[in-house]
């Protein structure tokens, strides 16, 4: 006669019984009997409500991937010719960026003859590196991709570590300080006379 090892519903360890006995103590407590570890020798059986098992392990998977975090590859491009006030907006960019947990790839356009002044651009991105170095690395250094010069910085916290400080940070501002909240203000004063 063919037997499982049975499982309750509360893990406890029921023991070695026939399939028809299993089935039978499901339909009672109105349960499903499901194979857990087929291979074994009885094969291993667990009495369980599957439908709310299934949706269990449905909310535990939707819930971890609420909190998976991916870090993304901002880009930010930026001519030969810069301006120092754009060029200080574009840099502005990229330490927000970095200071959020994301990878930022610099480009630097050649257009024309600056293509034959390649150091121009080398010179640029390493003025950009040494600037923004308290926030993010150089994961790539300045290369030469057709008419672009590309480098990648990554930050150096991760997106997870960048998300909870900016979480603390909103919490501290919406707090109200508690010296504003034990004065009264002037209109109350006068009111209160």
């Amino acid at each position: 006669m063919p037997e499982v090892r049975l499982v309750g519903p509360a893990g406890e360890q029921i023991g070695v019984v026939r399939i028809e006995d299993a089935l039978r103590m499901a339909q009672e407590q109105d349960l499903d009997l499901v194979e857990v570890a087929p291979m074994s020798k009885p094969p291993v059986a667990k009495l369980m409500d599957f439908g709310k098992f299934k949706y269990e392990a449905a909310q535990k998977v939707r819930e971890a991937r609420k909190n998976q975090v991916n870090t993304v590859l901002k880009t930010v491009r930026f001519g030969l010719k810069i301006d120092a006030h754009d060029y200080g907006t574009k840099k502005g960019q990229i330490e927000k960026f970095l200071k959020a947990g994301d990878k930022v790839k610099v480009i630097v356009v050649f257009r024309g003859r600056e293509q034959s002044r390649p150091e121009m651009g080398i010179k640029l991105l390493q003025k950009l590196a040494e600037e923004v170095a308290s926030l993010g690395t150089v994961e790539s250094n300045p290369s030469i991709d057709g008419r672009n010069m590309v480098m990648v910085i990554g930050p150096l916290k991760n997106k997870a570590e960048a998300k909870a400080e900016a979480k603390k940070a909103a919490e501290k501002s919406v707090r109200p300080s508690e010296a504003a909240t034990e004065q009264p203000t002037e209109a109350a004063a006068d009111a209160a006379e």
